[in-house]
């Protein structure tokens, strides 16, 4: 059985009603643990191989590549010398999924970690699809990292080696992607359910593309701080690369591809299955809850294999999907600050600084950090989500395309100096608000967000709108998981962004979902709320 993604939406939204009574306490007797523990298996340490990257975050996350452009596949250029290494791979995964942070609270040490995730319950896993890569200082040493497939442990920092040998072709076969059959290693993220539905049960589905889209965010950042190639995988054979990392997909599944760099493409003739790995893993909780719903929703948008994918990429209507176009509401024009005179903060210590703001207080931001947080995060996300046309164009038509595909971001603003309080619809490329109310509303801004005082502090409320049942039209269920991505990846960039700046706090917050699409109404009307993201200054 599998439930598609209109009905899943529909049946995990909330409402003051539902919120009211659905609520169940949690035993904290048996919360899960927040790793995925190995028995019994090699593992490859990395500790002595981090190397911090020193770029401004407002520069890193500003782009789309290196370059700043998604280069075609004709592009790639196989005799690169720029080569990853265990380093590379150490950095990458560090930066995005690494413990950055311990806060001593009540005698208890709370480890937090790169990239922010619903109640910190830190779901999603790295695994790591690679050739052999790098050389040690004498090449008779052999490659820093040997051809194999791995688990990024943040817990002890270091690799669980699942597999020996070069399974990229495996991968490409998959995907049937031009990026990851060029890449010398692709990073595979994954959601283990019930250590999220612990605590948000049904929703977890949700929330597997919210939490993965946030630490890809830094993996991005990272990769293009380095000046790696970089971009985000979304259609490829499930099963296929579920089987290759030795995942049962009713406890846990893929749900992104990113390749890493460009070199030689990987051998994909003659490529077979792989031996089936079912390797033993440590208990997470005493007892673990199953929830049908959220594997039915993942089953409803699987694929099977690399020529589907690549047809479902490909084979798309033209320009945005689930979004509003603009109105004739008054239009404010945005002045961000140049990468001159931005704030300068290193992506490494950014990363280390952000945290989830628990408090604001009132005092208002200025119009000109929004403006630089709001150009600099929201500017597209490098998805595989385009047709073959698309792919193809030149940079300066690439760079003429709309900013986001999927999602409209919507603002409250209630603490902006130089900006009037209400409601906007913000329009990316042409770095523009346009008004939709005029009024301070932070009473209704609290009550969107499950009244919460956050909410109604916050200088700033953005959230993301898509068309669930024209995104369904045109993609299928598996868009579904296109359209919280692209929102979930900007909201991680927000995070990053605001971070940059020493002054400035953001969090994610959940809402009443219906509440949310009437507030915005006219403009709004058949949209629904994918993400809510906010700002302010930390009390």
């Amino acid at each position: 059985m599998t439930v598609g993604a209109r009905e899943y939406h529909e049946r995990t939204k909330h409402s003051p009603r539902s919120v009211r009574e659905g609520s169940h306490g949690l035993n904290f007797d048996n919360k899960p643990r927040p790793y995925k523990e190995y028995v019994d298996l090699p593992a490859r340490p990395l500790a002595d191989r981090l190397r911090p990257p020193q770029q401004p975050a407002l520069a890193a996350i500003a782009e789309s590549t290196p370059d700043g452009e998604v280069p075609r596949a004709d592009e790639l250029d196989p005799d690169r010398t720029h080569n990853p290494d265990l380093e590379t791979v150490t950095t990458l995964c560090y930066y995005a999924a690494g413990i950055t942070k311990s806060i001593d609270r009540r005698g208890r040490s709370l480890l937090f970690r790169a990239a922010a995730t619903t109640g910190a319950l830190y779901h999603v896993d790295l695994y790591v699809v690679c050739g052999d890569l790098g050389e040690g200082d004498d090449p008779a040493d052999g490659p820093t990292l040997e051809a194999g497939v791995y688990h990024f442990d943040p817990r002890t920092l270091s690799l669980d080696v699942l597999r020996e040998g070069d399974y990229r072709g495996v991968l490409a076969a998959a995907a049937g992607d031009d990026g990851v059959a060029h890449a010398p290693f692709s990073i595979v993220t994954s959601s283990t359910w019930w250590r999220n539905a612990w605590k948000y049960e049904e929703r977890t589905f949700r929330h597997a593309f919210w939490d993965s889209g946030t630490t890809i965010a830094n993996l991005l950042a990272v990769a293009h701080a380095l000046d790696y190639r970089a971009e985000v995988v979304t259609a490829f054979a499930d099963r296929p690369v579920a089987e290759l990392l030795g995942l049962h997909t009713e406890r846990e599944a893929p749900l992104e591809i990113v390749p890493i760099g460009e070199g030689a493409p990987a051998l994909l003739a003659g490529v077979t299955e792989p031996e089936p790995i079912d390797p033993e893993i440590e208990p997470l909780s005493p007892t673990e809850r199953e929830f049908p719903l959220i594997h039915e929703a993942w089953a409803a948008g699987t694929l099977a294999d690399g020529d589907e994918a690549d047809s479902w990429r490909t084979d798309r209507p033209a320009g945005p999907i689930g979004t509003r176009d603009p109105g004739d509401g008054e239009r404010i024009h945005l002045d961000p600050v140049d990468h001159e005179t931005a704030s300068s903060r290193p992506l490494c210590r950014t990363i280390e600084r952000r945290g989830s703001c628990r408090e604001y207080d009132r005092e208002p931001i200025s119009v000109r950090k929004l403006s630089t947080v709001l150009d600099r995060a929201v500017r597209g996300v490098p998805m595989d989500v385009r047709r073959e046309d698309e792919r193809n164009e030149s940079a300066d038509e690439r760079a003429s395309d709309p900013p986001l595909s999927f999602v409209d971001p919507y603002l409250i603003v209630n603490g902006v100096e130089g900006l009037d309080p209400g409601s906007y619809h913000y329009h990316p490329a042409d770095a523009e608000l346009e008004r939709l109310q005029r009024g301070e509303f932070r009473s209704e801004a609290g009550h969107l967000a499950l009244d919460q005082r956050l909410g109604a502090d916050a200088a700033v409320c953005l959230y993301f709108l898509t068309d669930v049942d024209e995104i369904v039209d045109a993609l299928g269920d598996r868009g579904y998981r296109a359209a919280q991505l692209e929102a979930s990846l900007t909201a991680g960039r927000l995070y990053l962004a605001t971070y940059a700046h020493r002054d400035l706090g953001g969090t994610g917050l959940t809402f009443y979902d219906d509440v949310v699409t009437d507030f915005f109404a006219p403009r709004a009307a058949g949209q629904t709320p994918t993400f809510l993201y906010t700002i302010g200054r930390p009390a």
